[in-house]
C-alpha cells in the first residue's frame, strides 16, 4: 500500500459536482425557485446553514426515495474531477467528502470515485418517501471543521498535509484549518478570507497550489 502522503477533504455541492443537490430534489418537489434562492442566500453566509437547511428539507416532503435515482443522472462531476482525485491518490494523498448535502448522492459519488472517506446529512424516509425531516447530526461549518480534524488525527497527518477544498460560508471553518485552504469558483464572502482560490470549474488548476505533490 503507498504510504499516506496527506489528505484532501473536499466540498460536494458546487465544488465536486456543478449544482447544488438540494436545488434538484427542489426541482423534482415543484419548488425549486424558493429552494434555490434560500441555497443561495446560506452558501454567500447570509443565513444560519442548519436552519436553512431544515427549511429547504422540509419543502421535499412527500418525494419518493427514488428521486435520487433521478438527480444522481442529472448532476455533472466538475472538470476533470476524476483525473485530479486519481494523481492525488496515486501521490498517497487520500481524498474524503464532506458535504451539508445528502447521504445517498454523496455515497454514490464516493463509490463511483473510489473515495473511502465521506459525511453528508441524512434524510428521514417512512414508507420509501421522504418526510421532509433530517435525522442524526447535521453536517454544519463546525461539523465540517471537526470531520476534517478527526480524519486528520486518525491518518496521524500534520495540518501541513492537509487540502480542504470549497465554495461556500459554511466551508471557510474547515479552508482555514487545513494547511492547504482553496476557495474553488467560491462566494465572494470565502475568497475575501481564503488567499488561495481557483476561479475556473476545472479541478486540475488546483495541483499547482499543493506543494507537497510529487
Amino acid at each position: 500500500m503507498t504510504q499516506v502522503m496527506g489528505l484532501c477533504v473536499m466540498d460536494v455541492d458546487g465544488t465536486l459536482i456543478a449544482e447544488e443537490v438540494i436545488d434538484l430534489l427542489g426541482r423534482e418537489a415543484g419548488c425549486e425557485e424558493e429552494i434555490s434562492q434560500i441555497t443561495s442566500q446560506a452558501m454567500r453566509g447570509e443565513l444560519d446553514f442548519e436552519r436553512s437547511l431544515r427549511a429547504r428539507v422540509a419543502l421535499l416532503k412527500g418525494l419518493p426515495v427514488s428521486v435520487f435515482d433521478t438527480v444522481f443522472k442529472s448532476i455533472h462531476l466538475s472538470q476533470n474531477a476524476k483525473e485530479f482525485i486519481s494523481i492525488l491518490q496515486k501521490n498517497g494523498i487520500l481524498v474524503g467528502l464532506v458535504s451539508g448535502g445528502f447521504t445517498p448522492i454523496v455515497e454514490r459519488l464516493a463509490k463511483s470515485l473510489g473515495i473511502s472517506y465521506f459525511s453528508a446529512n441524512q434524510l428521514e424516509v417512512r414508507d420509501d418517501f421522504l418526510t421532509g425531516r433530517l435525522v442524526g447530526e447535521i453536517v454544519t461549518a463546525q461539523v465540517k471543521q471537526a470531520t476534517l480534524e478527526k480524519w486528520r488525527k486518525e491518518l496521524k497527518l500534520p495540518k501541513e498535509r492537509m487540502i480542504a477544498i470549497g465554495d461556500g460560508a459554511n466551508d471557510l471553518l474547515m479552508l482555514k484549518s487545513a494547511g492547504h485552504g482553496i476557495a474553488f469558483c467560491a462566494k465572494e464572502v470565502v475568497k475575501a478570507e481564503v488567499v488561495c482560490h481557483v476561479d475556473t470549474r476545472d479541478l486540475l488548476e488546483v495541483l499547482p497550489l499543493i506543494d507537497f505533490l510529487e
